[in-house]
């Protein structure tokens, strides 16, 4: 019900005198589609109104949604709840009819994959409804899945440097954007390897930015990159944070493809380290719950030597290596 003044109800009425007003509000009392709101008071006149009514909004006959639910849309689009919930039909309406037609458009045809906005706009006419208005809703309430539509998320692309196309190759994940830049000048300079190992593509991970961009790592990467002889490697700081994005990195991908430690940098890290006195300390708020996993591609030697750093509550940035290093 929404509420209104008796001013309103009469807007269409004011040319009438006071009584035949009065017989208009009262066939609207009888026929039940306003209610006296009788705390407003009335209006001093004779006979009196109220100042303010409750008008009953009509409810519609649901029977013709309600057909076309059962008969007229695609078979893969369910209508449980919308039969239970005929007003959140009548709500989404245009939405699902877009959606059963963009369905019968492509019943017979392969479908190609696409980025979640341009599906959207191809289904909907919004580019941004799948991602922030009311799509993924809709597709729930139809019974869809959101790999029915056979579309992908777009993440920032990888930033790359390929020194050779040739595959296999060895490829290398970077954690920082400084280590990226020095060992892309080192090929440059007409390197063939780093640090002993021939080194084709390097790819600037950004932090955690990989986890990331690695989910849609065959979309958005040059075909030889994803070759299956191709060896991939990762390189970061050595604390527990740069282990743990190694971890996640290193779960995401398993079983399709192996990511392993970048092992002569990290012993590399490690003999530099003994220069100085005294390593940074630490970063507040890092995770530590890290596994045993990356330690075992190390010689208990080595791996011994980084576990008391990070004990000791220290750690060492991959910046500690520079161009002169690789």
């Amino acid at each position: 019900m929404k509420r209104i003044t008796l001013e309103a109800l009469l807007a269409g009425k004011r040319q009438a005198d006071y009584g035949q007003q009065y017989m208009y509000i009262t066939g609207l009392l009888e026929s039940g589609r306003v209610r006296p709101l009788k705390a407003s008071g009335k209006n001093g006149k004779k006979p009196a109104l109220y100042r303010e009514y409750w008008l009953v909004e009509e409810e519609e006959d649901p029977s013709p949604l309600l057909e076309e639910l059962k008969f007229r849309l695609v078979p893969s689009i369910s209508i449980d709840y919308y039969l239970a919930h005929p007003k959140v039909y009548q709500e989404e309406r245009l939405w699902v009819l877009l959606l059963d037609a963009w369905l019968r458009r492509n019943k017979t045809r392969p479908l190609l994959p696409e980025s979640m906005n341009e599906r959207s706009f191809e289904i909907w006419g919004r580019e941004k409804f799948l991602l922030k208005e009311q799509g993924k809703k809709v597709l729930k309430h139809c019974g869809i899945p959101l790999e029915a539509l056979n579309l992908y998320e777009t993440t920032e692309p990888l930033a790359c440097y390929s020194h050779t196309r040739a595959v296999p190759q060895n490829l290398l994940i970077l954690e920082n954007k400084d280590t990226f830049y020095s060992m892309r000048r080192h090929l440059l300079d007409g390197a063939e390897t780093i640090l002993g190992v021939p080194t084709g593509t390097l790819i600037y991970g950004a932090g955690k930015g990989i986890l990331r961009s690695f989910q849609d790592f065959d979309l958005c990467v040059e075909p030889y990159m994803t070759d299956e002889r191709n060896r991939i490697w990762y390189f970061g700081d050595l604390d527990y944070e740069g282990i743990g994005i190694w971890e996640r990195l290193a779960e995401l991908c398993c079983p399709i493809r192996e990511i392993r430690p970048f092992c002569p940098a990290y012993e590399a890290m490690l003999k530099k380290a003994e220069q100085f006195q005294t390593l940074p300390a630490t970063k507040e708020q890092q995770n530590r719950n890290i596994g045993d996993a990356f330690f075992g591609y190390f010689s208990e030697e080595t791996s011994r030597k980084m576990r008391r750093i990070l004990e000791d509550g220290a750690w060492i940035p991959q910046e500690i290596l520079n161009i002169t290093d690789f």
